[in-house]
């Protein structure tokens, strides 16, 4: 049951972390900077790394993981 408990609370902090990635990706900042460097800003790389880092784990631990019976 801790586990499901836990896989759900990842998958919802990484679609926030995504969302968040997203709405930064969409910033004047961000387009002037991926415009001239081919690329996004540090901060919104990581939020794109530990959003679906965490979402993977919570789908995986939703899937695979231990249950108490």
């Amino acid at each position: 049951m801790n586990s499901k408990i836990l896989g759900i609370v990842l998958l919802v902090v990484g679609a926030i972390l995504l969302f968040f990635a997203y709405q930064q990706s969409q910033s004047l900042g961000d387009q002037v900077s991926e415009a001239f460097t081919g690329r996004f800003t540090d901060s919104t790389i990581w939020f794109l790394i530990l959003g679906a880092a965490s979402a993977a784990a919570g789908v995986g631990l939703l899937l695979f993981g231990k249950s108490a019976r």
